[in-house]
């Protein structure tokens, strides 16, 4: 299957789709919550897309330098930027654009959150607590040397360290809309998965055998992809719901003040 034709169905038709669902649900009245209006959000859509290729394309670089991950020339249009070809590029823009579309189109729909926010503290640091373990687990692996876990700890030393940030600042903020984030974050990691899944079946990109655990999902799909797709729509999801999420920016002016305070 060639890698356009894999962008098309996969990413630029379900796209299409949300982005037709959010002008329907904006002409018949569904609109976001005040309390998801701090900024505009397909501008804050559109400030991720950038994120993503700037964060993900060095670290993706590498791995196909490094023979983590390959393609198959002849599916691919031939153009290279680094060693990385243009499709997936284009990839790291439909997703992101695809996630970011998904979630408004679920803040829209869901109803709102039936109870008023509530600060936790314990919540944030435990998850971060998590998340930056996972961080640490990802560079011992990469420290030990040994091939089989490359691609795992590549990934969570990558993958981690946002995701670490996002939760230390705002994970009660997701929880309070946990209803948008659960039902744009499974479904969508899911959704890219099988995609995933039926790509490397077609021969469109290989994961390397000797750099991954060699743990299969369902028979296809290399535990590592699922995590990878976890992580980045994670980190979309998170992102965009704390950018517009009036809490955040609360929070936000309320950080240097106390900073000030200190010694």
């Amino acid at each position: 299957m060639a890698y356009l034709d894999f962008l098309a169905a996969f990413i630029a038709i379900p796209a299409l789709f949300f982005a037709i669902l959010n002008l329907w649900l904006r002409s018949s009245g569904h609109e976001f919550p005040s309390s998801l209006q701090a900024w505009p959000a397909l501008p804050v859509v559109g400030g991720h897309v950038l994120l993503a290729l700037l964060y993900t394309s060095p670290w993706d670089n590498y791995l196909v330098a490094t023979g983590v991950w390959w393609y198959d020339p002849d599916l691919v249009l031939g153009i290279t930027f680094g060693f990385v070809p243009l499709e997936e590029y284009l990839f790291f823009v439909g997703q992101t654009l695809l996630l970011g579309l998904a979630l408004l189109a679920a803040v829209r729909l869901l109803p709102r959150p039936a109870r008023p926010f509530r600060s936790r503290p314990r919540l944030r640091l435990s998850s971060a607590c998590l998340t930056f373990a996972l961080c640490l687990l990802g560079f011992s692996l990469l420290g030990l040397g040994r091939p089989r876990g490359a691609y795992l700890g590549l990934e969570l030393a990558w993958g981690m360290i946002p995701l670490t940030v996002q939760l230390a600042f705002g994970a009660d903020i997701l929880w309070h809309y946990r209803g948008p984030v659960l039902w744009t974050l499974l479904p969508g990691t899911l959704l890219l998965s099988l995609a995933d899944a039926f790509a490397i079946n077609a021969g469109t990109w290989t994961i390397d055998p000797q750099q991954s655990t060699g743990f299969l999902l369902g028979g296809v799909l290399p535990m590592e992809e699922f995590i990878f797709f976890l992580v980045t729509t994670s980190m979309v999801v998170f992102g965009v719901t704390l950018m517009i999420a009036s809490r955040s920016h609360q929070r936000a002016g309320w950080i240097p003040a106390k900073m000030r305070k200190l010694p």
